[in-house]
């Protein structure tokens, strides 16, 4: 299980007031919760999570920013503890509780909470089960990610990495499966997120355009398109002298040249292998 650790601000709280107690109680509840989900205990994690949860309702200002975080950082753990425990419908709408909770807080300040949006993007991604939802909550949150480069921090650009790895790892996974369609749509999200993340191309959105390729190159009806991609970051992987992807770039665009020029000749040796075997079996 994944900690996010939200930065607090607790100095902003009167030392031995009602509010500092109760967010000092609901992080001493989450202390405990962590421990036990290291632990695989997730029911009691669980257990320890709802009781801080329980804690915070106590909390006189629900527009408090400090108590907002507090929440995030509950919810994130309350996701993933509810997808541990298998009980993916819960976990996922705890997810859109989060989003809604951290829109709230960029609104006030994307410096701070900037990177835990795209972490809570990353963990779509890791348990959503429908590949549907990935792909529509991916277009949701397009504009509030999109906002966050404006004025790109440490932590938005280690979140994106998570994010396109995420990606990148289920695109993967995809093609194994032999789901090529839906594996080029992950893949063609991780290299937008890469490209935002550095505003330019380098040599892991080469590398991921090259296995898009790979990709393309089986489905007959994309290999021209597969082509045009090729070509296109060829003249990057040639200005950022890496030899190894230019070699790949390369031999990929004449293993595509070379079935288009002789697609033609394949068909028609195909054809005669085939009225060859129908003549066989009537001559039989």
């Amino acid at each position: 299980m994944t900690e996010y650790e939200i930065p607090l601000r607790l100095e902003t709280l009167t030392a031995g007031s009602a509010e500092h107690n109760i967010i000092s109680e609901a992080l001493a509840c989450r202390a405990t919760s962590l421990v036990l989900a290291k632990e695989e205990r997730y029911r009691d994690a669980l257990e320890r999570t709802i009781e801080a949860m329980r804690t915070l309702r106590e909390y006189p200002d629900f527009d408090n920013i400090e108590f907002r975080a507090v929440f995030a950082s509950l919810l994130f753990d309350l996701a993933e503890i509810y997808y541990d425990l298998k009980d993916y419908k819960q976990s996922e709408h705890v997810l859109e509780i989060l989003f809604r909770v951290l829109d709230k807080l960029i609104a006030v300040d994307k410096e701070r909470f900037g990177e835990f949006h795209i972490l809570a993007m990353d963990l779509s991604t890791r348990i959503l089960r429908s590949r549907k939802k990935t792909f529509d909550m991916l277009v949701k949150q397009q504009m509030t990610s999109a906002m966050l480069y404006d004025k790109v921090n440490s932590g938005v650009v280690a979140a994106t990495d998570k994010l396109v790895d995420s990606l990148r790892k289920e695109a993967q996974l995809q093609t194994a499966a032999g789901d090529y369609k839906v594996a080029l749509k992950f893949y063609a999200e991780a290299i937008k997120y890469s490209k935002r993340r550095t505003g330019k191309v380098t040599r892991k959105e080469i590398k991921m355009t090259i296995e898009m390729a790979e990709i393309m190159i089986r489905i007959r009806s994309m290999r021209q398109r597969a082509a045009q991609l090729l070509n296109a970051v060829l003249p990057h992987a040639i200005a950022l002298e890496t030899i190894e992807l230019e070699e790949d770039i390369l031999a990929l665009l004449e293993i595509i040249n070379l079935d288009l020029e002789r697609e033609p000749k394949w068909k028609t040796m195909l054809n005669k292998f085939s009225f060859s075997s129908k003549s066989d079996k009537k001559e039989d």
